[in-house]
């Protein structure tokens, strides 16, 4: 399979061990300036959704007033470890996910993903955030021509990658699709539970990605929408050789994230790389990591990689 890129350039100047990137993880290493950055950072998210019609502050009040801290304790557990890796701020939360802010932010702040992608086609968030999955589920159509009937989607936060993902294959086929659904966080899956307000989803499941627990040779399909900018690289080989075990032979593994060969972020004005990197810890990590080389290391075939969006590139892979 060929790769398709728009630029040859691996990674932004911002990123890695460059004297631009250790000036900026200096910065967010002073208390006082990092915690002026996460203040910062948060503002720009809640303005930016807001100015765009995203009720940020109403859908916050609405899930505090409804009954979805009862689930927490349906889905939660007991018997979970925490990586350390997940035990650090992410997103200006200093509790990272594992906290209720987090989860009933995450909806809001997922809604206003698309609006960075094409900031100058005055697109409503709805439109914006149609388009952004749709850029993936597009690509999933064209590069994958077996029938999909079991898919599992590895951090699916609050459950909007989830359901879009589902509802894609299942307009597909008469026959049903079985979705489960999988984070690290009981509280993000809370809040995801109860937004599946049908039942669509099979499970939501909550598990470390290394190790799931889930059987060997079940799913056709498994993505990771999002997700790996927020790992370090040794977890991210780790949930790569599960992935495999999990697939059925002829399986896909799928992934959605940003593109370091994207001119736009590469571009990005200092205020904004240096708050991307105040919100996540392992950006250099993954802005320096070979995906593809780890994902053939494990025994997958040689990928494509498609730039789907402006900021954003695919990766497809098959369980040889």
């Amino acid at each position: 399979m060929a790769r398709h890129f728009m630029n040859t350039k691996i990674k932004p100047n911002w990123a890695g061990v460059g004297l631009l990137s250790q000036f900026v993880n200096l910065l967010i290493q002073t208390k006082p300036i990092y915690s002026l950055m996460k203040q910062q950072a948060r503002q720009v998210m809640i303005k930016t959704a807001e100015k765009n019609g995203i009720s940020w502050r109403k859908n916050c009040e609405i899930l505090e007033q409804s009954d979805v801290k009862q689930r927490l304790m349906e889905i939660a557990n007991p018997d979970i470890t925490y990586p350390d890796y997940y035990q650090v701020p992410f997103h200006a939360y200093s509790e990272g996910n594992l906290c209720w802010q987090a989860a009933f932010e995450a909806a809001s702040a997922t809604y206003s993903i698309g609006l960075r992608v094409w900031p100058q086609e005055n697109l409503t968030w709805e439109a914006a955030q149609n388009r952004l999955r749709s850029s993936f589920h597009q690509l999933l159509g064209q590069y994958i021509s077996s029938k999909v009937q079991d898919i599992l989607d590895i951090g699916c936060s609050v459950g909007i990658s989830t359901l879009a993902l589902h509802r894609f294959y299942q307009q597909q086929q008469e026959d049903p699709v079985r979705t489960v659904g999988l984070d690290l966080s009981p509280y993000m899956l809370a809040v995801a539970k109860t937004l599946d307000v049908d039942g669509e989803i099979s499970e939501w499941l909550h598990a470390q990605a290394e190790n799931t627990g889930l059987p060997s040779n079940a799913f056709d399909l498994i993505t990771l929408q999002f997700v790996i900018h927020e790992l370090p690289n040794a977890p991210t080989r780790e949930i790569f050789i599960e992935i495999w075990r999990l697939l059925r032979p002829g399986g896909y593994i799928a992934l959605v994230d940003n593109n370091p060969k994207s001119p736009v972020i590469q571009n990005l004005p200092p205020v904004l790389f240096t708050l991307m990197k105040s919100t996540e810890p392992w950006s250099d990590e993954y802005y320096m990591f070979d995906l593809e080389k780890a994902l053939q290391e494990v025994g997958f075939s040689e990928p494509v990689t498609i730039a789907s969006d402006p900021r954003h590139r695919t990766i497809i892979s098959r369980k040889l």
